[in-house]
């Protein structure tokens, strides 16, 4: 079946997070990370056929999405899941909220590693705990783990560890040996591996390889691992995601902390979830080439016409990290919204300085947001040179 990747309905009017920012104005968004696709029609049919139903009460998870889910987990990444260890929870935000107030008390501290996706820096402190921030490191063109900062930044009462694997946003897929690197340091120091794999199936390298925390063998006494159908496939609008929790301790804490405040997931997003996994690979496989595409085309572009600008290597997701410190501007996005083009800004992500682009959008539109970045950064050396 062939799909279509050229062209997106108008999202004008329908309560788009990522198009109404900017409605009324002349700003291109290419800042929240959900795509500019119509999702997969497989996925589409089921959800038709879920509302002809006709009802839609308080639903519980079907055996139909578990059953998906534990093939998807074996069949796509080794791991043989239990049913009883998944959690479902309404998206990962609300995971990584309750992951603090689950394994953290008020007033511990959580660590992670910027730049990273801006709700990992944000949580800890909604929920009175405190966030430690440690900057991967680039090494061989490439960001890493920095453990010996890591190790220095560590409070006696930091008890949880945020984990970003496949990253976002610096499109790392972690080796096996960073992630038993991870592991090592979380075992010896008493800390609980919250592992975001919500990326893992947009590699886009072919040298990438992801390889599931839990893969790595005699983990679950100390991991949980979050997932979701949503950035894959197009789908965080339907908030559907889980929680692999192998290790029972960490489960019953986990399920404590959700009591009073996560409601149910709906009905249509546990249908999404199960058309995603059982039928929409070749849809996948589809985008895959698409997004590779549209990252070699950044690549390019950046090399010829904004060389000023820093850009490493994305082995996976659909965001592009810029490093636009050379230009010298006091609010990078505000500069660049103020020619057209709307990015996430590096500062929410710990990182001020950068900004982050998501290619996930048909050729022709990001064709027009890179000329529109173009022109804001010429604007920028023009103003660099008058000074």
């Amino acid at each position: 079946m062939e799909y279509d990747f050229a062209s997106c309905p108008d999202r004008s009017g329908t309560g788009s997070l990522k198009w109404q920012k900017y409605a009324g104005g002349d700003v291109l968004p290419f800042w929240v990370a959900d795509m500019d696709f119509t999702s997969a029609p497989e996925i589409l049919d089921a959800l038709e056929a879920r509302t002809r139903h006709g009802v839609f009460g308080y639903t519980l998870p079907p055996a139909e999405t578990v059953d998906a889910v534990v093939d998807y987990l074996r069949r796509d990444h080794g791991l043989a899941v239990e049913p009883k260890w998944l959690l479902w929870l309404p998206g990962l935000v609300p995971a990584l909220n309750t992951a603090a107030r689950a394994f953290a008390e008020r007033g511990e501290s959580v660590m992670t590693c910027v730049p990273v996706y801006p709700p990992f820096l944000t949580a800890p402190g909604n929920q009175g705990r405190r966030c430690i921030q440690v900057p991967l490191a680039v090494k061989g063109g490439r960001y890493t783990f920095d453990f010996g900062a890591m190790e220095a930044a560590l409070r006696p009462d930091t008890r949880v560890f945020y984990l970003c694997n496949p990253h976002n946003p610096v499109g790392r897929v972690f080796t096996q040996d960073e992630l038993e690197a991870v592991v090592a340091f979380c075992r010896r120091r008493g800390l609980v591996l919250i592992s975001d794999e919500i990326h893992c199936d947009l590699i886009l390298d072919d040298a990438a390889r992801h390889i599931p925390t839990l893969a790595l063998g005699g983990v679950e006494d100390v991991t949980v691992t979050l997932m979701a159908p949503s950035k894959t496939y197009n789908l965080p609008g339907l908030a559907c995601s889980f929680v692999i929790a192998p290790d029972a301790r960490l489960r019953v804490r986990f399920e404590r902390a959700l009591r009073g405040m996560i409601t149910e997931v709906n009905c249509f997003g546990y249908t999404g979830c199960a058309a995603a996994f059982k039928h929409g690979e070749p849809w996948r496989r589809a985008l895959l080439d698409v997004l590779r595409a549209n990252r070699d085309r950044v690549y390019e572009f950046a090399a010829e016409a904004m060389p000023e600008l820093g850009i490493l290597p994305m082995e996976a997701t659909y965001l592009a990290w810029f490093d636009v410190r050379p230009l010298g501007l006091g609010s990078p996005a505000v500069h660049f919204e103020q020619h057209g083009i709307g990015l996430s800004d590096g500062g929410a992500f710990g990182t001020p300085g950068f900004l982050r682009l998501n290619f996930g959008c048909p050729p022709a539109q990001l064709d027009e947001g890179l000329r529109r970045m173009k022109r804001a950064y010429d604007a920028a050396l023009t103003a660099r040179a008058a000074v």
